[in-house]
């Protein structure tokens, strides 16, 4: 379980993150909704280490990681896809695979599990194909599939669905469903898009000016009128 409590980020003097407090359990995805510019990508940030923290408190499976770096993160289990997918466009769809395994001992990092090609078909068929080849599509695809082979317990998601087609978002869907129903990972999800986010949503959060300012679960997001909340 991901929790977090009292978090508090600034830019400058710009005060980004105000008090955030929540937590996204294990066996359950929780999506977090809000315009743009309301420092939900901030808050992604802060959580994976990208950006550090000027006061509170991230605790995964009951440990402190809020003074521990990216990679320390990573190594226990934290996995981030972030916005615009950030794959790795000159290697190959297989070696950033490969990349995501870095995490892992060495004589578990050298085989790209099965499952994720049963996730991502696309992606076997394209192994040889070099990232920055692939369509909008197919690098969130990929992207996803990076964060899944580190064998996460906690999966970010930063608006997966942004510049997809249609047919791609119900297939991020179907394996964003599965993922949730395992029980084994807990997955935290920043969409822009509402009807997405409720199909998916266990838990949801409202965040606004920096603010949790709504939460509840995902059966009562049309009953709290969320859509008009988020004007999204």
């Amino acid at each position: 379980m991901l929790e977090i409590s009292g978090l508090h980020q600034y830019y400058g003097s710009s005060h980004i993150l105000r008090d955030v407090s929540f937590s996204a359990p294990t066996g359950a995805c929780t999506v977090l909704l809000g315009r743009n510019g309301v420092g939900k990508t901030t808050l992604l940030r802060s959580i994976m280490g990208v950006t550090p923290i000027r006061s509170g408190a991230i605790r995964f499976n009951g440990e402190d990681i809020s003074k521990l770096s990216p990679n320390q993160r990573a190594a226990r289990g934290v996995a981030y896809v972030p916005q615009g997918r950030e794959i790795f466009s000159r290697l190959t769809v297989e070696e950033n695979l490969l990349m995501g395994m870095a995490v892992k001992p060495a004589r578990k990092a050298s085989c790209v599990p099965s499952e994720i090609y049963e996730m991502f078909p696309v992606l076997k068929e394209m192994l040889r194909r070099r990232g920055g080849d692939l369509s909008g599509g197919q690098q969130q695809q990929l992207a996803i599939a990076r964060a899944l082979v580190s064998d996460p317990k906690l999966i970010i998601l930063d608006e997966p669905t942004e510049g997809i087609q249609p047919s791609i978002i119900k297939l991020i869907g179907e394996v964003i469903k599965s993922l949730s129903k395992r029980g084994d990972l807990a997955i935290l999800l920043v969409e822009q898009y509402y009807d997405f986010g409720r199909e998916l949503a266990d838990h949801y959060m409202v965040m606004s000016r920096g603010q949790i300012v709504k939460q509840g679960l995902g059966a009562d997001m049309d009953k709290d009128n969320i859509r008009d909340f988020v004007a999204l």
